[in-house]
């Protein structure tokens, strides 16, 4: 199999990977996840620190500086939540999160907690 059939068959695996994608989206649009209360916290200010929202001036981003940034913004989207319907539960604080931000936090956990590895 050349390179160019490869790259066709992972175009498909990709289509069947959305198909299941929606499938999960439809099924658990939000899942009710445990923080502790400094991680909260913590997630909560990241949502409410002002950003400029992309690279200065227009400057290229390195692919590093993007997913660095792309991660951060993600963890602001889950200060969102946790801003919007978190509710104190002891020293936790519960959220239903978007099965999209709980992913996209247990994706980096499974890259090894890397702020780059993707």
């Amino acid at each position: 199999m050349d390179a160019e059939e490869e790259y066709a068959r992972y175009r498909e695996d990709v289509k069947v990977l959305v198909a299941v994608g929606a499938c999960v989206r439809d099924q658990a649009a939000r899942i009710d996840v445990r923080l502790p209360k400094a991680v909260a916290d913590a997630a909560v200010a990241a949502w409410r620190r002002e950003e400029a929202g992309g690279p200065e001036g227009g400057r290229e981003e390195s692919r590093e500086q993007y997913v660095l940034r792309d991660r951060a913004a993600e963890l602001a989207l889950i200060g969102a939540a946790i801003a919007e319907r978190g509710r104190p539960d002891g020293t936790d604080v519960v959220v239903a999160l978007g099965v999209e931000s709980a992913g996209a936090a247990a994706r980096v956990v499974s890259s090894g907690g890397s702020w780059y590895q993707v």
